[in-house]
């Protein structure tokens, strides 16, 4: 039996739409259209006479094959870049000492890591999860050389997306209904905390503030038990939890901003081969027109 090729542009794209979790958050990690990426994943659903891929409420979910394919997908992957490493790529090492919000690790720290730990596999990195306030002042003062922040003025580092914030709960607790509406925020000082305050304050919904946690896990544990309603961003809002949108009259919820997202690099950092590429990883994967 002769059993079909899997081409490994199509294992490429494949892996980069489950990492970014959409076709169109997909395409600049491989360097192509959205249309282009969602022909390699029909040609390799094609060949395998199967799909790998089902559209879900929010997001794209592994078929059984799909689950299947991934663990080899990123097996061939990892060792074409091995095997381009040791006869075409110079050997890189040093550390990185890198910050991020615990809000944004997942959602988009993970392919960041994902691609240059597969393509650097000398290089060290220190990850440090933190609040934004809490790792610019650290990038400024040399204790990290690199830091994924929503940027608290403007200018500061180079932009790569804007971010929603936006009310979630718990829909089975309806809480929203409450009058004063408890809610949890963040530690002094934090830009969700004062986004979700000023927002209340100019729109008049009175309010009262029954939970502070500095941590994300914090903030979930007081949704999702019904104590509070909640200021996220959006991307760390998890499919359990309901974003509060077009509520019932009366019931509303004010609008909020939007955070920028940038790259924030120490000055300490500048003559370093191996921060210079993690920065160029991070643009390459989420920097937005």
């Amino acid at each position: 039996m002769t059993y079909p090729d899997l081409q490994i542009d199509w294992l490429r794209a494949f892996v980069a739409v489950v990492d970014a979790g959409s076709l169109s958050a997909a395409a600049p990690l491989v360097h192509r259209s959205q249309a282009a990426v969602s022909m390699q994943i029909k040609k390799l659903e094609a060949a395998l006479e199967r799909p790998v891929l089902l559209r879900g409420p929010r997001h794209l979910q592994l078929t059984p094959a799909g689950a299947e394919l991934l663990g080899y997908a990123r097996r061939m992957l990892a060792l074409q870049t091995e095997a381009q490493t040791a006869l075409f790529g110079p050997d890189l090492s040093g550390r990185v000492r890198l910050g991020v919000p615990d809000d944004y690790a997942s959602t988009y720290l993970t392919p960041v890591l994902r691609s240059f730990a597969g393509r650097y596999l000398g290089v060290e990195i220190e990850l440090t999860c933190e609040q934004s306030t809490s790792l610019i002042p650290k990038v400024v003062r040399g204790e990290l050389d690199l830091a994924l922040v929503s940027r608290d003025k403007p200018q500061r580092g180079r932009l790569l997306f804007q971010e929603p914030l936006v009310w979630a709960g718990a829909a089975q607790h309806e809480v929203w209904r409450k009058t004063p509406l408890p809610i949890a925020v963040y530690e002094e000082g934090s830009m969700a905390r004062t986004a979700a305050l000023s927002s209340l304050a100019a729109h008049r919904r009175a309010h009262r503030v029954v939970y502070h946690s500095s941590s994300l896990a914090g903030q979930l544990a007081a949704v999702e038990s019904g104590l509070a309603v909640a200021v996220f961003t959006r991307c760390s809002v998890p499919a359990h939890l309901q974003i509060l949108q077009n509520l019932p009259a009366g019931f509303e919820l004010p609008p909020l901003i939007s955070m920028e997202v940038a790259a924030l690099r120490s000055k300490a950092s500048r003559h370093s081969a191996a921060v210079d590429a993690m920065q160029e990883q991070l643009l390459k994967t989420l920097a937005r027109p």
